[in-house]
């Protein structure tokens, strides 16, 4: 896919390694990156960034990597990690983030796809799952690690200490001084930056080639939209593999200057999200859920009286919270209200968030319940949404102050082109397009139409001010048997807005009724049974009880009283559903790393479950095979009951 030829960047600055430069350059003493380690936040200054860049590329070079090699990268967010990213951009060559808590067998794909002969990985846990492969991996020559925690008896030549690397760097550097600068100087801005593998709902993942001038064209328009400067804060805690943390740390930190800021570890991310307070932060739906789940779960342990007041200027937020955020007129009682209510309830709950200094949260990557998506708004946090994809840099449609909408995903960004197909695919055009699908010119060629509009597979529309509306995944979106529209995406979220329900499966295409498997979010559903007495021993006792699928039930029938007002979605009402005896995993291949759901395997998977659904039987007995954090399988068994849930009368449309 050729680029468009009239890219350009401000003073030339159309390489990642180019701005790095010029950032240290210009503003050499501001924070680049931190990291928290050891309980205390680490600064990294952007010279700071830009000498251990260099190093970690020469001392790349020294080892052999050349223009056009890749570089697998593999850990949690770290800064050395990033910075390995330009350093393999320096030279011409490719990084290839990895999801970190693959096993290594699903990795073997990715690194043997992208003939991998140079890997940088976190530590210790991530060299032995490339020491368990590596005889299926012959171009797989050297191992640098970022943490020697565990490492003083690995005797192996190709594994190498990444200040080792620096230092062998620092030598080659002043050696030959001239010689990183000329490589910079080759980059262009059509040259692959980074390569981002899709996650592969449907078949092998593929590896999806961004050129610079992609990259930096996206970040340029969502600052452009966002007002984006140097004075900001990230916190980077999503899989450097996804698309959206590319987007949003790494490229938009270097084109607009601001800081990334890794959290000390998973468990962490709470407390260092409220230590830091960002100013922009990006989380996909469930992230936010997850949120507002810890938040009602506390206040049902407060006292009567919190109780209370939380109800009460949370009505106050649903009322006029949103249109105080748009700059919009309300009534002057209303806003004495909401400023009591700031003072009371939302900044401190903001605070307990760690969302206090935000200027524009965003989301992406699934449909948001709109009443989650009013929830955070109400409360004067600016979350939007935001449409895009791995092929799109993540950046297709974004929501412009005072024109934020729950049930759209904004307007075209700058330099986007939308047309939805005949068949109402969303079609879209720009700067920010993949240049090629890795090794696969087929793959390529069908994703992108002789109008030069890559196809993005989902179903939507434009509404009557231009912002787009995705109804689901076109290849989902499928029909009743009476013909009535079965968008199964859209019913999972609304289910998935209730703290209890984790994750939602629906089925009904070619069928006369629409039936769902959930997953109860075990710390929600757990809260719940233990304020009544309701004794568990684990997920598949509590899954089980009478007491929690009624409570579901109640859940799935609110779904149904709203699907029931909702034309286009009224037939898809749910019929009949069962609580699930495990949780869908990434581990069983039941989700993708980034938790979407393999339609096709887990029908295959619990055919007998699905059987039972439309025979009209009341349980079903299963044994499912599981696989452990550890390697270990095992093996979990459940009799099922199948519970019948109330439909509303489709409501008629006012003449």
């Amino acid at each position: 896919m050729p680029k468009q030829a009239n890219f350009a960047a401000v003073d030339g600055l159309h390489t990642f390694p180019r701005l790095l430069f010029h950032h240290a350059q210009v503003r050499p003493s501001e924070p680049a990156m931190r990291e928290k380690h050891l309980g205390i936040w680490q600064t990294w200054s952007w010279l700071d960034v830009a000498e251990r860049v260099r190093a970690l590329a020469c001392g790349l070079a020294s080892l052999g990597f050349k223009r056009g090699d890749n570089l697998a990268i593999i850990g949690d967010n770290r800064p050395h990690l990033y910075m390995m990213m330009s350093a393999a951009q320096c030279l011409g060559g490719v990084p290839v983030p990895l999801y970190q808590d693959a096993v290594a067998n699903e990795m073997l794909f990715v690194l043997q796809d992208a003939g991998i002969r140079f890997a940088l990985v976190e530590d210790q846990e991530q060299v032995d799952k490339l020491l368990e492969i590596k005889d299926q991996l012959p171009s797989l020559e050297h191992i640098a690690y970022d943490d020697s925690r565990g490492m003083r008896h690995y005797t192996q030549p190709f594994l190498h200490d990444v200040h080792e690397l620096m230092e062998m760097g620092r030598i080659h550097d002043r050696n030959h001084s001239d010689f990183l600068n000329e490589e910079v100087e080759k980059g262009h801005f059509d040259d692959v930056s980074v390569m981002l593998y899709t996650s592969g709902t449907t078949g092998k993942p593929k590896g999806v080639c961004q050129t610079h001038a992609a990259f930096i064209a996206a970040a340029q328009g969502g600052a452009q939209v966002d007002n984006l400067g140097a004075d900001g804060d990230i916190l980077s805690y999503l899989p450097m593999a996804w698309v959206g943390d590319h987007l949003f740390s790494f490229a938009q930190s270097l084109v607009c200057g601001f800081t990334i800021n890794c959290p000390e570890s998973g468990e962490t991310v709470m407390t260092d999200l409220r230590e830091i307070g960002p100013t922009n932060y990006f989380a996909p739906p469930r992230v936010f859920e997850s949120l507002l789940t810890s938040v009602q779960i506390r206040m049902e342990d407060a006292g009567q009286f919190k109780q209370k007041m939380f109800h009460h200027f949370m009505a106050v937020a649903k009322r006029c919270g949103g249109s105080i955020l748009d700059g919009k007129t309300v009534s002057t009682a209303d806003r004495f209200q909401y400023w009591l209510g700031n003072l009371l309830i939302y900044g401190p709950l903001r605070n307990v968030l760690g969302m206090s200094r935000i200027k524009v949260a965003y989301t992406a990557g699934a449909a948001i319940g709109p009443e989650l998506f009013s929830f955070y708004r109400s409360i004067g946090i600016n979350l939007k949404q935001l449409y895009g994809q791995t092929e799109t840099c993540a950046y297709v449609c974004l929501q412009p102050d005072g024109q934020v909408k729950a049930d759209t995903v904004g307007a075209p960004a700058p330099g986007v082109e939308i047309k939805i197909a005949d068949n109402g695919e969303v079609l879209v055009k720009g700067a920010m397009l993949l240049k090629e699908y890795y090794k696969r010119p087929d793959a390529t060629a069908e994703s992108i139409n002789a109008e030069g509009y890559f196809m993005t597979g989902d179903a939507g529309f434009l509404d009557e001010d231009g912002h787009l509306k995705i109804i689901d995944r076109a290849k989902d979106v499928g029909k009743l048997s009476n013909g009535a529209m079965f968008a199964p995406n859209y019913i999972e979220n609304k289910l998935k807005f209730f703290p209890f329900v984790k994750e939602a499966v629906c089925f009904g295409h070619d069928r006369d009724m629409v039936c769902a498997f959930i997953n109860i979010d075990v710390g929600a559903a757990g809260n719940w049974a233990e304020r009544r007495n309701i004794a568990y021993s684990g997920y598949t006792d509590l899954a089980g009880k009478a007491q929690v699928i009624e409570m579901i039930k109640t859940c799935i029938e609110e779904v149904n009283a709203s699907l029931a007002h909702d034309s286009m979605v009224a037939d898809s009402q749910i019929h009949r559903f069962l609580v699930l005896h495990k949780e869908l995993d990434p581990d069983d291949d039941e989700l993708t790393r980034t938790r979407k759901v393999r339609r096709n395997f887990i029908a295959e998977k619990y055919k007998v479950l699905i059987d039972a659904l439309y025979e009209g039987k009341g349980n079903q007995y299963i044994e499912t095979e599981v696989k452990f954090e550890d390697g270990r399988r095992g093996k979990v068994s459940a009799d099922l009951k199948i519970v019948d849930v109330k439909t509303f009368p489709i409501a008629k449309k006012a003449a």
